[in-house]
């Protein structure tokens, strides 16, 4: 069988992110690319009512995280010239502390029950607990806005309780519910942004208002499921979304940059985003769920239908399917059990001169899975970094939880190499059996003896890896199977393991400095 994508590549360019509304999408409604780091940018067309020069308007539906700075508002028939000669975020919603904030120095009701009837106390707000504005709150941070609360807020006080005069006393309670007049204080039921817009000429209709906000997540998960017997898999992608925005957006077109976009970051909400790279597959019989294309450095990837995004919610959608993927499982045993923490700000000099430098020894080996991203594996799409799941049937055919990991961004034609866990049935010892060193003549020999033992009912393949730790000028003077060099630090050591059998491998290495 060949994959079963949930999606197909663009064939479009892209010109720009403001102008991406698939056909399917009504022009009025929200647009939102979700970043993978946290925040998302939101495009959306509103009515607005202008004359020509200066006008005043307010605007609500939005969201609670906005980044005011990031606001763009214009006319995307490029017709009208508008400026924001002046823009205010408003981002206190209405609240019971925020209203006793309000009406501090003011004499209102309180309302308590005794013995099953109400009573109205009169008190004198003294002082109001601190409220702090979401916006600096957001902006400053939590640990800034919970210092300030136990210093009292601006009033420099221990404590954050009201203060409330009755009848001449002073209490810091409230003496009950308290009931505001309704004498058309300042307060917003939503966040709003308040305009002071300068219009080239009188005109109505809709224009586009975009922005960047925070409150959202959305990552990719993957389920790797493996038969009873061999490697040849099927791997599922989810994709998850989350609204923590605090606004509802109805009938979105939603897309999600997968990469690693640079984006300040602030101190409640941090980004890394991106995404991307077309490839052409064959398709199921279903309609495509998400559209994928390369965007600049990164990877865009569409869902094929307007979907409601509700906030608080937690939104799913399967984004790829791939049956007949080749994996490879591979055991590794790196037998050095480095405590690096208790060489911490040594001399590398003396470390190197350290007889027990690198001996403690891990018996662990470790599984890994190999799985080719390319075309001829059924796969060949960029992935977008996530969790992946493993999964075995058992001989009953159930699936069983076996491992998972993470990996990062991975573009096609490139190696996902995934930790799963340690074997329980191959085990592994390393230790030192020579060590010379000759200051006088600036070289060191060390030997190193290496067990394996497989106590599995099949024969498996171990590769012994050894970190060469001790210097930069190194070579192996006796071995006693064939081995490979990784890298300038690094050797390898294949074995070959018969049911139940233990292989012993050594060497020694060189260095000279």
């Amino acid at each position: 069988m060949k994959i079963i994508p949930s999606f197909c590549p663009f064939v479009a360019a892209l010109a720009a992110c403001s102008s991406l509304i698939p056909a399917f999408a009504a022009e009025n409604t929200p647009s939102l690319t979700l970043y993978n780091q946290s925040f998302a940018v939101v495009r959306e067309r509103i009515p607005l009512t202008l004359k020509a020069g200066d006008n005043t308007l307010s605007y609500d539906s939005i969201t609670a995280h906005l980044e005011p700075a990031s606001v763009i508002l214009r006319d995307p028939a490029g017709k009208i010239s508008l400026q924001i000669l002046e823009q205010n975020y408003q981002n206190d919603p209405l609240s019971q502390e925020l209203l006793l904030q309000q009406f501090e120095g003011r004499t209102i009701d309180f309302l308590s029950y005794r013995d099953n009837a109400s009573v109205i106390t009169q008190g004198k707000i003294i002082r109001a607990p601190y409220v702090m504005h979401q916006q600096a709150m957001q902006r400053l941070g939590q640990q800034y806005a919970q210092r300030q609360m136990e210093m009292g807020g601006r009033y420099g006080g221990s404590s954050n309780s009201p203060i409330i005069e009755v009848e001449g006393k002073i209490r810091f309670s409230l003496p009950g519910e308290p009931l505001f007049p309704d004498s058309g204080i300042g307060t917003n039921l939503k966040p709003t942004l308040d305009w002071k817009i300068a219009a080239s000429q009188a005109a109505e209709g809709r224009f586009e208002l975009s922005y960047v906000s925070g409150g959202f997540l959305w990552n990719a998960d993957y389920n790797l499921i493996l038969p009873e017997n061999g490697d040849i898999a099927t791997l599922i992608g989810w994709v998850t979304m989350e609204n923590q925005s605090g606004r509802t957006f109805e009938n979105a077109t939603i897309k999600l940059m997968a990469g690693d976009v640079s984006k300040m970051q602030n101190m409640e909400y941090e980004g890394r985003a991106g995404m991307a790279v077309a490839s052409r597959m064959s398709l199921s019989n279903t309609a495509p769920v998400v559209d994928e294309k390369a965007f600049d450095e990164y990877h865009l990837y569409t869902l094929q239908r307007p979907t409601t995004l509700r906030d608080r919610e937690t939104k799913q959608v399967e984004f790829v399917r791939a049956e007949e993927v080749k994996s490879e499982l591979r055991f590794i045993y790196n037998g050095a059990g480095i405590d690096w923490q208790q060489f911490r700000g040594r001399n590398p000099e003396s470390i190197r001169d350290d007889r027990s430098f690198g001996t403690q020894s891990n018996d662990k080996v470790w599984v890994y899975r190999y799985i080719k991203n390319t075309k001829e594996n059924n796969l060949g799409i960029p992935l977008p970094k996530g969790r992946v799941r493993f999964y075995r049937q058992d001989t009953g055919g159930a699936l069983e939880f076996v491992g998972e990991n993470e990996i990062d961004h991975t573009p096609q034609g490139e190696e996902l190499r995934i930790y799963t866990g340690d074997a329980f049935d191959i085990v592994g010892e390393r230790r030192q059996t020579d060590f010379k060193v000759d200051g006088n003549r600036n070289w060191m020999q060390e030997s190193f003896e290496i067990e394996v033992r497989n106590r599995k009912k099949e024969a498996v393949e171990v590769r012994v890896v050894e970190d060469l730790y001790r210097w930069h000028n190194w070579k192996i003077i006796a071995e006693s199977d064939p081995y490979t060099k990784e890298d300038s630090r690094q050797i390898e050591f294949v074995i070959q393991l018969k049911p139940d059998e233990t292989r012993k491998i050594g060497y020694t290495v060189e260095y000279t400095w």
